[in-house]
C-alpha cells in the first residue's frame, strides 16, 4: 500500500463557522446571548420561524399518491419558475407581458447568484469593476477577478451615471436603496445583479420590498436578480431559488437561458423539487397564499414591535443619546449604533457575554421576553461606561 497521500499540500481550510459563533459556543457563561444569527428569523422561543401554511403543504405533498420523484429537467420546475417571477414583478408587469423575462431553478440560497456569476466571467469580459451594496455574495466576482469599487455607493444611495463602462452593480437591500442619480446610463452599458433574499420581511408588504426593481424595468435595464425563497416560506432545510434574467426582448433572453443552462449542467444538472413543490403550491393557490401572506406580515410586525420595545426600554433607563434610528430602520437585521471605537460592543461581549458584530448589526428577532431587559440594561451600561470619551 503506496504511503505517499496526494493530498499532502492540502491546508486545512479555516473554518466557515465565524470566530464570533465560535466564542460565542465556547463560553460557559448561563446568560450568553448570541445576537449575530444571519439568514434566519427566530420565534419567541429561540426557534427558527417557519409560515404556518408550510407544515400542511409538506402533509399534503407526502400523502399525494399522484405525484413521481423523476429528475427535474435541467431549467427546474416551470410552474415554480412562472409563480416566482410572478412574486417578484406582479402578474402583469410589462417583463412578463413582453415576453423578455425567464428564470431558472437553482440550488440553495446562494446557487442562482453562483450560477449569474459565472455567466458574466464567461460573457462579460470586459466588465473588471463591481460596485457591491449590502451583499455578501457580490465578494464572489471579487474572486473571479473582478475588482471592488467603493467610491460610487454611500448609504441607501447609488451613483450610477459615474460608473465606468461595462461595470457591475451588485444590490442586496434593495427597499432601503435608492438611486442618487437617474440619468440615462444605457449607453455605458451597466449591468446590475439584484440579490433578493427577503421579499416581504423588510417592510410587510411584498410588493413595496422589490419596488425598487420597477424603476429598472421602466428604464429598459437588462438584470439579473437571485431571487432566494426559503427565507421568505422558512424551509431553511430545502433550500432553492431562482436566477432571474430581464433581457430587451425574448430572442436575447432566449440566448442567455441556453448559455445557463448548459451551465446549470456542469454545476449540478437537475434542482431539487421538494422546496419548490412546496412554495408552488402555496403561490397558486389564492387561500394558501393569502395565509402565508398574513404570517410574513405578523412576522414584520412581531420584528418592529421589538425594535419599539427596545427603544422605549432604552429611553426609560435614561441611556444617553437618541436611539430613533432603531424603529427607522427595515427588516429584522439593523444597526443598533453602538460605537466600536469607544469599546461599547467590546463591553457587551466581554463583560456580559452579549455577542454581536463590531459595526452592531443585529438580528431583532434573537430578542425575546426573556432576555429583552438583560440586553437593554446591557446597552446602557456599555453606553453609560464609555460617556464622555471622544
Amino acid at each position: 500500500m503506496t504511503t505517499l497521500s496526494v493530498f499532502l499540500d492540502v491546508p486545512l481550510a479555516q473554518k466557515l463557522e465565524g470566530s464570533l459563533l465560535k466564542t460565542y459556543k465556547q463560553d460557559s457563561c448561563p446568560k450568553k446571548i448570541f445576537l449575530a444569527f444571519r439568514g434566519r428569523y427566530l420565534t419567541s422561543k429561540g426557534q427558527p420561524w417557519v409560515s404556518s401554511v408550510v407544515p400542511k403543504m409538506r402533509l399534503q405533498i407526502a400523502q399525494d399518491p399522484s405525484l413521481n420523484y423523476e429528475y427535474l429537467p435541467v431549467n427546474g420546475m416551470r410552474s415554480f419558475t412562472e409563480a416566482s417571477l410572478k412574486l417578484l414583478f406582479g402578474k402583469h408587469n410589462q417583463v412578463i407581458v413582453e415576453n423578455r423575462v425567464g428564470g431558472v431553478h437553482t440550488v440553495g440560497d446562494n446557487g442562482a447568484f453562483q450560477l449569474g456569476a459565472q455567466f458574466l466571467k464567461i460573457w462579460r469580459k470586459d466588465s473588471q469593476t463591481v460596485f457591491i451594496m449590502s451583499s455578501k455574495k457580490g465578494e464572489l466576482l471579487c474572486k473571479m477577478g473582478m475588482t471592488e469599487d467603493p467610491s460610487l455607493l454611500f448609504p441607501n444611495g447609488v451613483y450610477l451615471q459615474q460608473a465606468p463602462h461595462d461595470s457591475i452593480f451588485v444590490i442586496g437591500n434593495i427597499c432601503d436603496c435608492n438611486l442618487t442619480q437617474s440619468h440615462p446610463t444605457s449607453n455605458k452599458r451597466i449591468f446590475l445583479f439584484f440579490d433578493i433574499s427577503s421579499q416581504g420581511l423588510s417592510t410587510g408588504d411584498l410588493e413595496k420590498d422589490t419596488g425598487f426593481l420597477q424603476y429598472f424595468v421602466s428604464q429598459g435595464f437588462e438584470f439579473f436578480c437571485s431571487q432566494s425563497l426559503s427565507k421568505t416560506f422558512g424551509i431553511y432545510d430545502e433550500g432553492v431559488g431562482i436566477l432571474v434574467v430581464v433581457a430587451l426582448n425574448n430572442e436575447l433572453l432566449l440566448c442567455v437561458l441556453s448559455q445557463l443552462m448548459k451551465l446549470t449542467q456542469a454545476l449540478w444538472l437537475n434542482p431539487p423539487i421538494t422546496g419548490a413543490r412546496i412554495i408552488t403550491s402555496i403561490l397558486c393557490n389564492p387561500a394558501l397564499q393569502e395565509e402565508w401572506k398574513q404570517s410574513l406580515k405578523g412576522l414584520v410586525e412581531n420584528i418592529m414591535l421589538i425594535k419599539e420595545k427596545v427603544k422605549e426600554k432604552l429611553r426609560l433607563l435614561g441611556t444617553p443619546g437618541s436611539w430613533d434610528h432603531i424603529t427607522d430602520q427595515n427588516g429584522s437585521h439593523s444597526y443598533l449604533g453602538l460605537n466600536s471605537k469607544f469599546q461599547q460592543v467590546e463591553y457587551l461581549v466581554r463583560k456580559k457575554h452579549i455577542y454581536l458584530p463590531k459595526n452592531s448589526r443585529i438580528n431583532f428577532t434573537c430578542i425575546n421576553a426573556h432576555n429583552i431587559d438583560y440586553i437593554t440594561q446591557s446597552i446602557n451600561e456599555a453606553v453609560l461606561s464609555t460617556k464622555g470619551l471622544d
